[in-house]
């Protein structure tokens, strides 16, 4: 697949390492790529405008801060979304490292302010090491998938797999209003980390015993 991810930074980075390990054609967007001096490339990676890596992905990535995101969406413009998957792994702070969406998600703000894109939340609750690799932990966690478009997730899906995480480990939520869920669970994942000293760690759902 042609995959636009709009991001440079580690979350970016790493799954572009992942996606292009697994033969996918992966660009980097930057909203400001002459003045960080990311052109022409980062790590390897070819380092564009966010307009011109939409215009590269059939399926585009929100790698960016979520406080900043629908800034980013809104730069592209929903003409050139319209039609596309986009992978949304952002989460959003305030300054004061409380949620910037305390009562609903970005993953809803962007479905809503672009309707004709196809929002799919995922990965939102690993850090990014093990975001494209999973296999760093010492069992299979679960990830989860929030998204109105069936035909999305599982475009989604396939890239999931690509990553390392299988069909078992991954967990469909429902529409995107699920994933204020995965985006509230950062307030746990920050107390967790500090608890064991770490980021790169999963969670895992164990569902009941049969009768």
């Amino acid at each position: 697949m042609r995959i636009g991810l709009l991001g440079t930074g580690n979350v970016a980075r790493a799954l572009a390492t992942g996606w292009q390990g697994a033969g996918h054609d992966v660009v980097l967007g930057s909203r400001s790529p002459k003045e960080r001096g990311e052109v022409p490339e980062l790590d390897g990676f070819a380092v564009v405008g966010v307009r011109e890596a939409a215009a590269h992905g059939g399926v585009l990535v929100n790698a960016t801060p979520g406080t900043a995101s629908v800034g980013v969406l809104e730069e592209i413009g929903a003409a050139a979304l319209a039609g596309k998957v986009l992978v949304d792994v952002g989460v959003g702070f305030t300054e004061g490292m409380a949620l910037s969406h305390p009562n609903y998600s970005l993953g809803e703000e962007v479905q809503a302010a672009f309707p004709e894109l196809s929002v799919v939340k995922t990965l939102a609750t690993v850090d990014s090491v093990v975001m494209k690799d999973p296999g760093s932990l010492e069992e299979a966690g679960t990830i989860f998938l929030s998204g109105d478009d069936d035909a999305a997730k599982g475009t989604v899906r396939l890239l999931l797999n690509d990553l390392g995480w299988t069909d078992a480990s991954q967990l469909d939520l429902g529409g995107i209003g699920t994933a204020r869920g995965q985006e509230h669970f950062a307030l746990l994942f920050m107390g967790v980390a500090e608890a064991i000293g770490s980021y790169g760690f999963g969670i895992k759902v164990i569902r009941p015993r049969a009768a």
